[in-house]
């Protein structure tokens, strides 16, 4: 039987069985609808409740500061258009970054249709900001700064801590949004201490509910909703929740933490196993950071004169699954903003895999991939350049 080696974890995770046990019984006991007043509607509150709970504590903040979206997309949007629209009295200037994942990308751009103006910060070849060039870029009519914790397609860790302590010194009322889709379960993030009045994370990179996630809304901070409804979560974010995909992001959020520490302690050693392997193939490149500046569980690699999508349908076919970059984008090849943004050669932008680690990758998984990249990459060469 053939083996199969999930290396795709930035893209989606496998649920936790007791994810999938929660969904289940929500799905046929606690069914009601939260707003109800009888019991069955208090029941599917009490699931929400909880779970608003737990992602409270794991963030230090107060429950009233949670709020339940559809993931990772719909968190950047509401923040990011939801604060530039509702402070846009004080100014209309918002900063990110060049290598942001496209559901922040391209709400800035939408906001620059709308007379906003936006200021695209550099990074260095490793994916990394300068925090001298986010402190010139500030001014009083910033209304907002918005970057990611962990970049999603070659682990770059940003320093946010530092940047949010930069802005708050400078521009007080510029508010600061984090991604944290990527970071969320892998580092401890505790909104109020770093100075994020915006953060965003999703349930199914944490081995939890596609569909689901979660925004922190800081108390004060003022969002202008994207939806309109029934008044559900405040009028920020209306509709009747998903109460099911909820419970089982809660259960989610507290399992990914039980054990932090060790858990990424063992992705960071076998990334170090399967970068220092795939250093050893000639015409091979490590894209981001490396050490404490990248992120525990994705590698970047270009091969040189192989497209990405070839190696990725020949180590398929020996049950290794990894993407081609940024699985949001996978479905419509275009070359990496990202790799671009840091200046990847050109003979590597075509040629890049993204391997993404979860705590249930194996030493094994890691060898066996090796060993196919050490048999495929040499023999697509080959054939290549006949």
């Amino acid at each position: 039987m053939k083996r199969e080696v999930y290396l795709d974890n930035s893209a989606t995770t496998r649920a936790y069985q007791e994810v999938a046990e929660k969904m289940q019984e929500v799905l046929c006991r606690s069914y009601g609808n939260p707003s109800s007043l009888h019991r069955k509607g208090l029941e599917a509150e009490h699931e929400i409740r909880e779970a608003k709970r737990i992602l409270a504590k794991l963030w230090k903040a107060e429950e009233k500061e949670v709020f339940f979206t559809s993931g990772g997309t719909e968190g950047d949007n509401l923040a990011i258009i939801g604060a530039a629209k509702a402070g846009r009295r004080r100014g209309n200037h918002l900063i990110t970054s060049c290598v942001e994942h496209p559901a922040v990308l391209q709400a800035m751009a939408a906001l620059e249709e709308e007379g906003f103006s936006v200021t695209y910060l550099p990074t260095d070849p490793k994916g990394k900001i300068s925090l001298a060039q986010l402190e010139e870029a500030l001014t009083e009519e910033t209304v907002l700064v918005s970057l990611m914790h962990v970049n999603n397609e070659i682990g770059t860790v940003q320093p946010v801590e530092e940047a949010g302590r930069l802005i708050k010194q400078k521009c007080p009322e510029t508010l600061f949004h984090v991604d944290a889709v990527q970071s969320y379960g892998k580092y401890e993030l505790f909104p109020k201490l770093e100075k994020i009045d915006l953060c965003s994370v999703s349930g199914h990179k944490i081995h939890g509910p596609k569909g689901v996630g979660a925004l922190y809304i800081k108390n004060g901070v003022k969002l202008r909703p994207l939806l309109y409804g029934g008044g559900q979560q405040k009028d920020i974010r209306p509709g009747t929740e998903n109460v099911p995909a909820i419970a089982g992001l809660g259960v989610a959020a507290q399992k990914i933490y039980e054990g932090r520490k060790s858990k990424t302690e063992k992705m960071r050693k076998l990334k170090s196993r399967l970068s220092e392997g795939i250093k050893s193939l000639p015409d091979t490149v490590l894209h981001g950071g490396e050490g404490e500046e990248s992120a525990p569980h994705i590698v970047s690699a270009g091969f040189k004169g192989v497209k990405s999508e070839v190696i990725l349908h020949a180590l398929e076919e020996q049950g290794i699954f990894v993407s081609s970059g940024s699985a949001c984008a996978s479905n419509h090849p275009r070359i990496s903003s990202v790799l671009k943004a840091i200046g990847a050669k050109a003979e590597y932008r075509e040629s890049t895999l993204r391997f993404s680690l979860s705590e249930f990758t194996t030493e094994e998984e890691i060898d066996y991939t090796l060993e196919n990249l050490y048999n495929i990459i040499p023999m697509l060469r080959r054939y290549t350049r006949r």
